[in-house]
């Protein structure tokens, strides 16, 4: 794989989607658009660790009820944090993962097949390791096993 320099962003500015998306397939994943969804990520990181410690300290707030009814409200919001938890966790490391394959130059590329995975499927969802293609297989075959 070549390596693909970047154009400057226009005007000075950061790049936007319309822009990402104005691109010739010819510059698919040159240094700008790497950097766009470099800086896309570790927001989303940021994000996602800020909810981590909201979540954290709503686990950590212990109230004894009285009411059975309010005790088993307070439980049903606790495993819903506790499911939470583990969704921003995974969640984390896909981001991470995504920004190790930006660091290696492997991102925007199906893990499975080697092919481009677009840059509207990026845009929708920037932790995704394969194509379009590929997903929808996989989706087929968990559907058919899955209604057995």
């Amino acid at each position: 794989m070549a390596v693909r320099r970047a154009r400057p962003p226009l005007n000075g500015t950061e790049l936007t989607e319309d822009d990402i998306r104005a691109m010739p397939d010819s510059e698919y994943m040159n240094d700008a658009q790497l950097e766009f969804f470099r800086q896309r990520l570790l927001k989303m990181r940021e994000e996602v660790l800020a909810r981590e410690v909201d979540v954290k300290e709503r686990l950590h707030q212990r109230e004894v009820f009285a009411d059975p009814a309010d005790r088993a409200t307070a439980e049903e919001e606790h495993w819903l944090d506790l499911r939470l938890r583990e969704r921003e966790s995974m969640l984390l490391r896909k981001i991470d993962e995504a920004l190790r394959r930006i660091r290696d130059r492997e991102y925007g590329y199906c893990v499975k097949t080697g092919e481009p995975i677009g840059i509207p499927r990026l845009l929708a969802r920037p932790t995704a390791t394969v194509c379009v293609d590929v997903k929808d297989q996989d989706e087929r075959v968990e559907t058919h096993f899955r209604d057995r």
